[in-house]
């Protein structure tokens, strides 16, 4: 009996069987466990702090530079303000105009603070990410110094943000409307199944773009750069992630925001959803990246810990406290066996 218990308790599990028979079902559990001993969710949370708290001074420095060009634009300035007073109340539009003539006039201290502002969240956002690559590519070699560290965050930041704009441009030149204006100039976009094939194409532009973006992050963001041939299958990975959130996020958010409480909180509200959402897609993707058979099998091995050898020398020590009392008492005793010996004779 104790036999066929023991044989039943070493028979493997349904999870056990299934990644011993799919191998992407094993990578993906492989990934998973990655990603949970690595903290996945909690540098996802501060990925997602400093997303949302950086949009501030962003928005500073966004107004500071729509007060530049309007205090160099007067004309662009008395037609915004004409059609304030038209469409809001005289009170309240009178309240908007002061309101924009101050920002404007201080749209200097604003720019100032904002880019102040913005780059310590910037660097703040960026150490997070890095550190949470790393993390899922189990990185952990010694850092140099703090202004080291910190100019090589802001080295990082400045190429994502390049990489950034780089990809809203390519996305907007890959719309469905410029490719609809290209068509149009064409003499096409009255083609029979154009509509369904520039969406289609749209859509792969989008994926491509967002590939190269996220192959680009998952490789070289972290503190030791790695190969793009590493990281190519996760970067995809993560970009058909993406494609289908922003489908489904656009859905949620078309529901949501139609009640009161959507229409007050919902901007907030998915904006926290969509940076946490993402964070969380990319580290899963640098996961799946740093478990697959080729990275495992190139990782490094720690070497094991040297062994420490102190001789003693045993001859040294004495005989203690314990053996000096043992040796005074055995000499009293003989000295008295010796003194009764002479007096019996």
């Amino acid at each position: 009996m104790a036999q066929k218990n023991k044989s039943a308790s070493d028979k493997p599990g349904i999870l056990d069987r299934l990644r011993a028979r799919y191998p992407w079902f094993d990578h993906v559990m492989r990934a998973q466990q990655r990603y949970r001993d690595a903290k996945g969710d909690f540098f996802a949370a501060g990925i997602t702090y400093f997303t949302v708290f950086a949009l501030f001074p962003l928005l500073m420095v966004t107004f500071a530079i729509g007060g530049f060009v309007l205090s160099r634009q007067p004309h662009l300035l008395s037609e915004i303000d004409n059609r304030i007073r038209q469409t809001v109340s005289a009170d309240f539009g009178r309240q908007i105009v002061e309101l924009i003539d101050r920002a404007i006039e201080a749209r200097t201290s604003v720019g100032i603070i904002g880019l102040a502002t913005a780059l310590w969240a910037g660097l703040g956002w960026m150490a997070n990410l890095r550190e949470a690559l790393s993390a899922m590519w189990e990185q952990h070699q010694d850092r140099g110094g703090f202004l080291r560290t910190k100019l090589s965050d802001l080295v990082a930041l400045l190429s994502t943000f390049v990489a950034l704009v780089v990809t809203i441009a390519l996305t907007a030149l890959s719309g469905s409307a410029v490719m609809r204006e290209v068509l149009g100039w064409l003499g096409l976009e009255h083609a029979p199944g154009v509509s369904v094939a520039l969406q289609v194409v749209s859509l792969l532009a989008s994926l491509l773009i967002s590939w190269l973006l996220f192959t680009w992050m998952i490789a070289r963001l972290p503190r030791h750069s790695l190969s793009f041939r590493s990281s190519a299958r996760a970067g995809l990975l993560a970009a058909v992630g993406f494609e289908v959130f922003k489908q489904v996020a656009s859905l949620y958010l078309g529901v949501i925001m139609h009640g009161p409480a959507g229409a007050t909180f919902g901007s907030v509200l998915g904006l926290l959803v969509f940076a946490y959402i993402i964070a969380r897609l990319i580290l899963f993707a640098t996961a799946w990246a740093a478990t697959s058979s080729e990275n495992l099998a190139e990782a490094p091995v720690a070497p094991p810990e040297a062994a420490i050898i102190a001789p003693r020398d045993l001859g040294s020590e004495g005989i203690g406290v314990r053996g000096a009392f043992l040796a005074g008492a055995a000499g009293a005793l003989g000295a008295l066996g010796l003194s009764w010996l002479a007096r019996k004779h």
